[in-house]
């Protein structure tokens, strides 16, 4: 297969056309008939309306619940004539109060906040996209729904148009209101249904539920997913996540639930969060189940010293004073931003916590902190991870959620596992909370076994210890502690570690701290590096690119003449394993004759990138499919040998494709900035229709003269079965010659 027919194969089905069902759709629309809808659908009648999942999917639970294809596409037609009708769009709204006018009456779907005029003694609201205000409404609806006191809430209602004659009087009355939200609780035959199906299945149903296709996810990811979700199912929960950006960390908390809300982390004032001196009117903790802070990282950002300490009562006891009154709310917090640096640059240079603003970056802050959800583990977000198979109801999983606050399973571990006792109050806390929102999630009736309690038991475990060890890093007073359990019955604690301490044990511990299993030794090598290394001759200064070293390539190749000299990475202990490569790098030429097998990127550059921090990569031919491939294993080259603790700037400048590719050509490389910015590989380009010269430059004092550019090997069939897909050393080459010469910096 071609990369062509690969890609081909993988296209997605026309647009209109009806999903196959799996198993665990039929299985799903059979046992919550009236209560599951298609995911995709919600794309399909989205269109330009501004208006969250949440919202959709109500329509759609009314109107498209069926598994028939004519009946859900009538359903589809349904809702789309409901949007375009009654869906206000701000630069419609002259028109439709026009139509409510000349109607008399009109049903529309808007957000409403509402207001208390005192001086009138009547409550007032506004519309935010129709732009009307000062419409009266019964305190009975107030009553009813209190979160239109606060930022408002998504509603369907039937507008009157009543002109009086007086010119000081609305015209605008509120004939009916309908929150669009599920209010019934439906736990009990919730939890029948849930006994009907196994753990895995449910897992993978609730991933469909929030919009995603379980096939494209490990069973970490999995579980990693649902802990975004369990500040809406337990009380109280102090959550952050930090990562790359476009992995969907604040979406679930704008669009899944109504009874959540997203704020900009920079806009929050402790009036609005918390209570309104001036009023007496309380702030979002009083109203909502989660409150999430969305881009709350930036170091330069500034937040409110007093906030803060608010806050961090709050997090703590669940309860909050400003002036006389001390309240309680029962609102959990979430905390989400983008970083800057990959995880081994931050381990190396300060902490997981690093883009945090300053006021935050305290420790008795983030001791709040109930779990640390590592973000970098999330991928970029690609269309094939979107399910169009069934799920629930957003409105009606979030309904139960809701009222499952009231269930606590944070000690039911207890009868199988004991905790270490080195743990704080406030690190048991973390790891109870964790655990009983994951048991609600997965196990809602609180039924579980050991084997099934022990994987949400490790998961809650490691959470909390992401955030102790690196509370450790920011303040040395505070004593590490033992993040183990032990099985009841046995007597040998069981050891949870974070990804990271196992991924880069020589970061994650500063100083070893007398960890015996870190890898201290400078020299260790990394897997796949041969033990020696090839140099060049220092008369002939001619390096033989099959003994260039390589990190993936296996066992160094003999030169087969006497110019070639080897020495063992034991013959010189106080050299890294980077500084040794480098060491090998010689001027000189290289020229290769056609079908020549056994050229890598990392026996041609590995030597001469070593070690760089800045490389300029000039290539007018990074263009098609295969050219950006060539691209991405250059990129891998110098993944290699650098420094995974530092970050490492590479800046293509290559030439722009015909215009009908131009678009794949930008979409290609942005793919690949997003895919090595995760690894520390931060890639930029610029196109340039003027140079036609080859060459990579670092800024350790390299030019590398490519004849050919990145382009060196002979067509190949690009299939995951075919080795050379996965092995340069068996391609064959095109003639080409490189040139190696040393750049003075200063010039």
């Amino acid at each position: 297969m071609t990369n062509e027919e690969h890609a081909a194969d993988n296209t997605p089905a026309e647009q209109g056309s009806v999903p196959p069902m799996s198993e665990l759709d039929r299985k799903v629309t059979a046992e919550f008939s009236g209560y599951t809808v298609r995911k995709d659908l919600v794309s399909k009648v989205k269109g330009n309306a501004l208006v969250p999942s949440y919202v959709l999917e109500y329509l759609l639970g009314k109107y498209a619940t069926t598994t028939d294809a004519n009946s859900v596409q009538a359903g589809v037609e349904r809702v789309r004539a409901i949007l375009a009708d009654n869906y206000v769009h701000r630069e419609e709204a002259n028109l439709i109060q026009s139509k409510i006018r000349e109607k008399g009456r009109y049903q529309v779907i808007d957000k409403v906040q509402v207001t208390l005029n005192e001086k009138l003694d009547q409550y007032e609201a506004t519309f935010e996209n129709l732009g009307i205000s000062r419409v009266v409404v019964d305190s009975q609806t107030v009553r009813n729904n209190p979160k239109l006191m606060v930022t408002g809430i998504w509603c369907m209602c039937t507008l009157v148009y009543a002109y009086s004659g007086d010119p000081k009087d609305v015209p605008w009355r509120l004939h009916r209101l309908m929150p669009v939200q599920m209010s019934r609780d439906d736990r009990e035959n919730y939890f029948a249904m849930r006994s009907r199906f196994t753990a895995d299945e449910w897992i993978d149903l609730l991933m469909q539920s929030v919009g995603f296709n379980p096939s494209q996810f490990s069973d970490r990811a999995k579980l990693l997913h649902l802990v975004r979700m369990i500040p809406f199912v337990e009380r109280n929960y102090n959550l952050i996540e930090l990562g790359p950006k476009g992995t969907g960390k604040s979406h679930i908390y704008s669009e899944f639930s109504p009874h959540g809300m997203l704020i900009s982390g920079g806009e929050v004032t402790a009036a609005k969060l918390f209570v309104n001196n001036t009023t007496g009117q309380i702030g979002l903790v009083g109203f909502w189940d989660t409150v999430a802070f969305d881009e709350f990282a930036g170091k330069t950002k500034k937040a409110d010293r007093a906030l803060v300490d608010i806050m961090k009562n709050y997090m703590a006891n669940k309860s909050f004073s400003r002036g006389r009154n001390t309240m309680q709310a029962e609102a959990s917090m979430v905390f989400v931003g983008n970083t800057s640096h990959n995880v081994p640059y931050m381990l190396k240079n300060t902490d997981l916590f690093e883009e945090l603003p300053i006021q935050y970056h305290d420790p008795a802050f983030l001791d709040r902190i109930h779990y640390y959800l590592p973000g970098w583990e999330f991928e970029q977000i690609r269309s094939e991870m979107f399910t169009s198979g069934y799920g629930f109801v957003v409105d009606y999983l979030a309904e139960i959620l809701h009222n499952l606050r009231n269930v606590d399973y944070g000690s039911a571990f207890e009868r199988y596992f004991t905790l270490s006792p080195s743990l704080s109050t406030r690190d048991k806390d973390g790891v109870r909370k964790t655990f009983s929102g994951l048991m609600k999630l997965i196990y809602p009736s609180g039924d579980a076994t050991m084997s099934e309690m022990e994987p949400l038991l490790r998961c809650a475990i490691e959470g909390r210890k992401r955030v102790k060890d690196q509370l450790c890093r920011i303040d040395s007073t505070m004593a590490e502690v033992d993040f183990s359990y032990t099985r009841v019955g046995s007597v040998e604690p069981v050891a949870v570690h974070t990804l990271e301490e196992d991924d880069y044990p020589e970061l994650y511990w500063r100083d070893g701290n007398g960890r015996d299993d870190v890898a201290a030794a400078e020299n260790t090598a990394m897997p796949g590096m041969p033990a020696t290394v090839a140099v060049a001759d220092p008369v002939s200064n001619v390096v033989d690119a099959r003994s260039i070293p390589s990190a993936t390539d296996g066992q160094t190749q003999p030169a087969g003449d006497s110019s070639i000299q080897s020495v063992t990475a034991a013959k010189k202990p106080v050299l890294s394993r980077i500084e040794r490569a480098a060491a090998a790098a010689r001027e000189g030429h290289l020229e290769f004759v056609e079908n020549q097998r056994g050229i890598t990127y990392n026996k041609l550059f590995g030597a001469y990138v070593a070690g760089a921090k800045r490389i300029t990569l000039k290539d007018q031919y990074i263009r098609m499919p295969y050219q950006i491939r060539n691209l991405a294993e250059f990129l891998e080259t110098v993944l290699n040998y650098t420094d995974r603790g530092d970050e490492v700037q590479v800046h293509l400048v290559t030439g722009r494709t015909e215009p009908q590719f131009l678009d794949q050509q930008i979409e290609d490389l942005n793919a690949v900035q997003a895919e090595f910015g995760e690894l520390g590989i931060v890639f930029t380009y610029e196109f340039s229709d003027s140079g036609h010269d080859r060459s990579i430059v670092t800024d350790t004092g390299w030019r590398v003269i490519p004849g050919r550019g990145l382009d060196i090997y002979q067509p190949y069939s690009f299939d995951w079965l075919n080795p050379l897909t996965r092995q340069q050393s068996l391609r064959r080459a095109k003639e080409f010659s490189v040139t190696y010469q040393r750049v003075d910096l200063s010039k």
